[in-house]
């Protein structure tokens, strides 16, 4: 074993690159310019040094793993050699070109209305997707539905891939059965898709190792795969990218063991096995974690003596549950676009662009026009795909994807010696709660925002009705408290008691209103005024409302602030906010990086 743990023992190919000839610049330069934009922004102090622009750009995740603000060679010295695309320890993916010249598009059904998912597996396979992702039994599309559902279906060239976690054995029973129907090998990538371990993880169903072996016998012959380590299940739990991570190692593992037991060799339960991960609207994080996933299973693989191609992760990359909001849920578009170039860019072998509606209810067929071609629009416009592992050599993405391989290795470590498959279950759900806590109070902060909830909202929007899931997933959605007191808007409205002009006020009551928005509270907002006389003349014609705001600038605040918070109060105020820090006898001040949630909830205390 190599003293480096994650140090493969594969020789990679190393092909050197010069860079062109007056091209080259120094950190220095970029130091210099950078600081000159943050002074004139106001994000540096003018007597601040240059190099200060480091830490002030450089973000931090959950884990603690800071991302740089620019690559450079001293971040990679020392670093092991990827390799080649194809090649272990596949960092740079599990092929050395990409099939289809792209990723497979795989659409995702869970409609139980067997007709509906029917009439849409053909649409989509006639648009541009190239795979079926099913969730069939409890709460999905009946098992006794599939033979009627893949009727159309060339199922050797279409990869079917299933998430039965209630009936696992009688599902991948009734897609042996539609395989042996047509009398064609499947198609590369199709799965029976047990996962006990997740299932068990959600909820969602018993671990049944017993049936699980039964499923790999079945698969097998069929030359298909028989589970699949579906990270989500962390994820949608709250994880970070390094619990996702983690778990994914420690399932993977815990599967190879139960096949081996079952007189499997290791190679063989390594090719019965596949993996799904999140994808998120955090760019390089999704495609750091991806292609440290490869990395990371490559070395399991090959401690337990694997060193052929079975030893390539199949991944399969989902965009993010929690990062999808259910208020205005359009912006969900955006969200996954940017996930679906995350796991193209970072060399998932499959995609699945939820779609935007996907938090109301069942999708419908516009929502799921829009998820299918976003892949075909990266693909087939952006050409994202046209390269593989874009991101190869850049210096920041390879010192995250090094930084999160060896975080997940060692809470694997910590994982792996908990002891019983309860345990360590126990143990990755407290890490999950400590990071729900935290990215909790960042998005409590809105400095983790989400747009169109805690920033941004549309109060008065109209929400697109979307029919209920039958067994809907249980997920931590990360806007989900603002949500929840979206779904119980405010009784009574707040005051904006703006003072001075549109320009002197408008700063100050746009923050306010948006903030109040984000917690379900409508404003009333006094209009252009020139003293105290014109905004308590405008609270009292606003029908007098329990809580008053301030907004106005702080050269107001200061020649007749403390009057008119007086005076509303004298009209019939209880409590008063001040948009900004001044004293002026306000009960409550805010200002960015306010606890946005323990504001509006005192607020919806007052109103109520």
């Amino acid at each position: 074993m190599a003293s480096d743990p994650l140090a493969s023992s594969a020789n990679p190919v190393t092909v050197e690159v010069p860079l062109s000839e007056g091209l080259e610049h120094t950190p220095g330069e970029w130091e210099k310019a950078t600081a000159a934009v943050l002074r004139k922004s106001r994000r540096l102090a003018d007597d601040a040094d240059d190099s200060q622009v480091w830490a002030e750009l450089a973000t931090t995740t959950l884990d603690g793993i800071s991302i740089t603000p620019l690559g450079t060679p001293s971040l990679t010295t020392g670093l092991d050699d990827g390799g080649l695309p194809g090649q272990a320890p596949f960092t740079r993916g599990a092929t050395a070109t990409r099939e289809l010249d792209g990723w497979d598009v795989r659409a995702w059904y869970t409609d139980p209305d067997a007709e509906r998912t029917a009439r849409d597996v053909v649409t989509d396979l006639e648009n541009g997707v190239n795979s079926l992702w099913i969730s069939a039994g409890s709460g999905g599309v009946p098992i006794d539905a599939l033979a009627t559902v893949l009727e159309p279906v060339f199922v050797d060239l279409a990869a079917v891939t299933l998430d039965a976690p209630f009936e696992p054995l009688e599902a991948a029973r009734a897609l042996a059965a539609v395989i042996a129907d047509k009398g064609v090998d499947a198609a590369p990538g199709t799965s029976f898709g047990a996962d006990p371990i997740g299932a068990a993880f959600r909820r969602r169903g018993a671990v049944d190792f017993d049936a699980t072996v039964e499923i790999a016998r079945l698969a097998h012959p069929l030359g298909v795969r028989a589970l699949t380590v579906d990270a989500t299940a962390a994820h949608d739990a709250g994880a970070s990218d390094v619990q996702e991570l983690a778990y994914s190692l420690a399932t993977g593992a815990q599967y190879l063991r139960v096949l081996a037991e079952a007189g499997f060799t290791v190679e063989e339960a390594a090719g019965l096995i596949d993996f799904r991960y999140a994808a998120t609207d955090e760019q390089f994080p999704t495609i750091a974690k991806l292609r440290a996933a490869r990395r990371l299973w490559n070395r399991v693989v090959e401690l337990s003596g694997v060193t052929t191609s079975a030893a390539a992760q199949l991944q399969h990359a989902v965009t993010s549950r929690p990062m999808m909001s259910r208020y205005d849920p359009y912006v969900n578009m955006l969200r996954t676009t940017v996930a679906a170039f995350a796991a193209g860019v970072g060399g998932a072998s499959a995609v699945t662009v939820l779609p935007f509606d996907e938090p109301l209810g069942l999708p419908e067929p516009f929502s799921r026009r829009i998820a299918r071609n976003t892949s075909s629009l990266l693909i087939s416009e952006a050409h994202v795909a046209a390269v593989t592992d874009p991101a190869g050599g850049s210096h920041a993405v390879e010192k995250l994807t090094d930084d999160l391989a060896r975080a997940a290795w060692t809470l694997f470590g910590e994982i792996d010696a908990a002891g019983s498959l309860e345990a360590a279950l126990d143990l990755l759900r407290g890490r999950i709660e400590a990071t729900v806590s935290d990215r909790a109070l960042a998005v409590a902060r809105r400095t983790r925002p989400v747009t169109g909830v805690s920033e941004f909202p549309q109060l008065h929007e109209t929400l697109p009705e979307r029919r209920p899931y039958d067994r809907p997933l249980e997920v931590h959605r990360y806007a989900g408290e603002f949500e929840a007191l979206r779904d119980e808007p405010a009784s009574a409205p707040v005051f904006l008691a703006s003072m001075g002009t549109i320009a002197a006020f408008t700063a100050r009551a746009t923050f306010a209103a948006n903030l109040l928005a984000a917690g379900g509270i409508d404003t009333v907002v006094a209009g252009p005024s020139e003293g105290v006389d014109d905004v308590v003349t405008a609270y009292e014609a606003a029908d007098r409302p329990a809580v008053v705001c301030l907004v106005g600038n702080d050269k107001a605040y200061e020649a007749w602030g403390a009057d008119l918070v007086e005076a509303l109060r004298g009209a019939g105020a209880t409590h008063v906010v001040l948009a900004g820090k001044a004293a002026v006898g306000a009960d409550t001040t805010i200002a960015m990086g306010v606890d946005a949630l323990a504001f509006l909830r005192s607020i919806r205390e007052v109103l109520a």
